[in-house]
């Protein structure tokens, strides 16, 4: 069996309390009444013939709906989460305004198996959190990104 693999872009930003990252919690009925550990980095799955710096790219304005700041990507590697998908993440410095997200949707059966065909957003919101503070919300596979981003910091 192939593993899946996914790219993301971990944007953050510097304040006078340290360092923020941009998360989305993420859409659907399955996370709508949760908010630890269901929070995500901006990413998505990507196949063999796409770059995953690409696909990052890609993920972030699918999810988001806005396109990435220039700037330099830093790399934070890659983690294999509990589900055994590998994720590779970048980290880019800059700034967005959380009130221009609009992020992509995705279509699943909903309540499963009523054959009925419901669109979600890919994440219902997004917002900056301290490393601290965003710990506790981020897949507990993700984490790992942030310990590495203030490694980097």
């Amino acid at each position: 069996m192939t593993t899946k693999r996914s790219a993301g872009l971990l944007l953050f930003r510097r304040r006078g309390t340290g360092a923020e990252v941009l998360i989305g919690h993420m859409g659907g009925p399955f996370w709508e009444r949760r908010d630890e550990a269901a929070w995500s980095i901006p990413k998505g799955e990507y196949g063999p013939d796409e770059e995953p710096m690409a696909a990052a790219r890609r993920e972030f304005e699918e999810e988001l709906g806005l396109q990435p700041p220039t700037g330099q990507w830093l790399p934070l590697g890659e983690a294999r989460q509990t589900n055994g998908k590998v994720v590779v993440v970048w980290a880019v410095e800059g700034d967005l305004d959380t009130a221009l997200v609009v992020p992509g949707t995705f279509t699943m059966e909903w309540p499963r198996g009523s054959g009925v065909q419901c669109e979600f957003p890919e994440i219902d919101r997004a917002g900056w959190f301290t490393l601290d503070a965003a710990r506790p919300l981020l897949v507990t596979g993700q984490r790992v990104f942030l310990e590495r981003l203030a490694a980097l910091l």
